[in-house]
């Protein structure tokens, strides 16, 4: 019976496996077709970027005028809140601190007790900066340790991308990991991801598996918990589940959207990679490195300033010392955000170098984990020259030349891969990863891509440039470049740094009222 029940369960993860691939390589966009969408946006059903629950009270954050200061408004104030409101003529949009693919906003968050807070689950409410009380509790819990769960909702990304969608919402959560981790730490907070957490698990503590709160709305998809305090971060998970399940529940999803389009390749991507939950508590390999001042924490100004190019100068450069330190920022490290993991770098990044004063164009690569170089090197069939290009950085001339239209062909023709100072490539250890951990790791490498993608958008800002993501690119091509024929490796997210071309049409505001106020 127990040899059938592991040779079950053996199975069932090299279906999910086989899955994962079918997944990533159907949505893969080609030069002669791009993945699965329906090809126009259907302005009639575009989803709401904001979720409420109808029947639950406003608990206001600080630093809102109305609400006494607290360690969790501080937090997620710079973390998931809006930075500004953007308009242009008849049309006002948002901006967060967390950056979106399509400004879609597809992650929601949810606080469980907190300090200065009833014990409680608490749904937070992004454009008014406040908590909503979704569940009542008793239970034993230190006044000085809140957590923070993460859900997507896939819908809002399908919306726009269609099949491809799956991954942008993991891109997403990977930006709201850094977000969050680089926020607490801003407010004297240690925070980290807590991986015996099921997906089970976060739906039953965050009530999105509450059929009844959800009978017309978009369901949402468990991401990830975080523990989130200033000493302690030890919480009975049993205890509180327990406490949740027999609580008092408040409130109502609201729905984003009248019509929907279902993708049921995301669908059964998200089943195939349900994480189950894993009692491990792997340390970090990081990379000791001297201590540059971008490399410090970004003050609260940064990161509420934080913003997505949409157009790049195509004539400034940077000089050496200052594209070494913003890749010196993208380096695993004993602090925030890359304690806030529990898994070693597993993303290494190519790079296009186009206008670096003192360093050559052309193609480099970037290893994040010495354990890769090897693996690297046996992966990229081309003939390479493998150069170190500098003593500060593990970081390695492939081939000289002027490779800017390469960027832009490969990263769907936008010139904005072009016209930055450089462009990149995020390379996933892919196979020996999911290997390793398994099919729900297929999430993780996602996340830490975001990870990656934050910590470059706060030190291009730090630098006085600005960045962008980039979820568009033609992924074999993109492994054709860099000589990769098979899985080992797979390229997840791209990114450009550049000088930014305003579009001074555009009229801004702060994201909240009482921050146009002046309180």
């Amino acid at each position: 019976m127990i040899e059938s029940s592991f040779q079950s369960t053996i199975s069932n993860q090299q279906s999910a496996l086989s899955l994962v691939h079918s997944y990533h390589d159907g949505t893969k966009h080609h030069f002669h077709q791009f993945a699965r969408s329906l090809g126009y946006l259907d302005w009639a059903s575009q989803p709401s970027p904001f979720r409420s629950f109808r029947g639950a009270p406003e608990v206001p954050l600080s630093p809102r005028p109305d609400a006494p200061p607290s360690s969790v408004g501080d937090a997620l104030r710079h973390s998931l809140g809006l930075s500004a409101w953007k308009q242009f003529r008849g049309s006002r949009w948002s901006l967060r601190v967390n950056p979106s693919s399509g400004n879609l906003h597809p992650t929601e968050a949810y606080v469980v007790s907190g300090s200065g807070l009833h014990h409680g689950v608490y749904h937070y409410a992004a454009d008014r900066h406040a908590l909503e009380p979704r569940c009542a509790f008793a239970a034993d819990w230190p006044d000085d340790v809140f957590l923070v769960a993460l859900t997507s909702i896939h819908w809002r990304e399908a919306w726009k991308y269609g099949e491809r969608a799956f991954r942008y919402c993991q891109h997403d959560l990977g930006h709201a990991i850094a977000a969050s981790r680089i926020a607490a730490a801003l407010a004297g907070l240690r925070a980290e991801m807590r991986p015996d957490w099921s997906h089970r698990d976060i739906a039953a503590l965050t009530g999105i598996d509450r059929d009844e709160d959800f009978v017309e709305a978009e369901r949402e998809e468990p991401g990830c918990v975080m523990v989130v305090g200033r000493s302690s971060l030890a919480v009975d998970r049993e205890h509180l589940l327990a406490a949740v399940r027999g609580g008092r529940w408040t409130g109502k999803a609201s729905q984003l959207s009248e019509a929907h389009v279902q993708w049921t390749f995301i669908d059964e991507i998200a089943r195939a990679t349900e994480d189950p939950g894993r009692a491990i508590s792997a340390s970090q390999s990081t990379i000791q490195l001297p201590d540059y001042p971008i490399t410090q924490l970004p003050d609260r100004a940064i990161v509420l300033k934080r913003r997505s190019a949409v157009a790049l100068d195509g004539r400034s450069s940077i000089g050496a010392d200052g594209f070494f330190d913003m890749l010196a920022r993208a380096m695993p490290a004993a602090g925030p955000p890359w304690d806030a993991l529990w898994w070693d770098a597993r993303i290494h990044l190519a790079l296009f170098v186009h206008r670096v004063d003192g360093v050559d164009p052309g193609l480099y690569v970037l290893v994040r984990n010495d354990r890769a170089t090897e693996a690297l090197k046996r992966a990229m069939t081309r003939d390479f020259l493998w150069e170190r290009a500098t003593d500060r950085l593990p970081l390695f001339l492939l081939a000289r030349g002027d490779c800017r239209r390469l960027a832009e062909r490969v990263s769907c023709d936008q010139e904005i891969a072009a016209d930055g100072f450089f462009s990149l490539g995020m390379l996933a250890e892919f196979d020996a990863s999911l290997a390793e951990f398994g099919p729900a790791f297929y999430r993780h490498l996602f996340w830490e891509s975001g990870v990656v993608g934050q910590v470059l958008y706060l030190a291009a800002e730090a630098a006085g440039t600005r960045g962008t993501g980039i979820g568009c690119f033609y992924d074999e091509p993109v492994h054709d470049v860099f000589g990769l024929t098979d899985h080992t490796f797979q390229s997840l997210y791209h990114f450009t740094i550049g000088i930014p071309v305003e579009d001074t049409r555009l009229t801004t505001e702060p994201g909240y009222e009482w921050e146009r106020s002046g309180h």
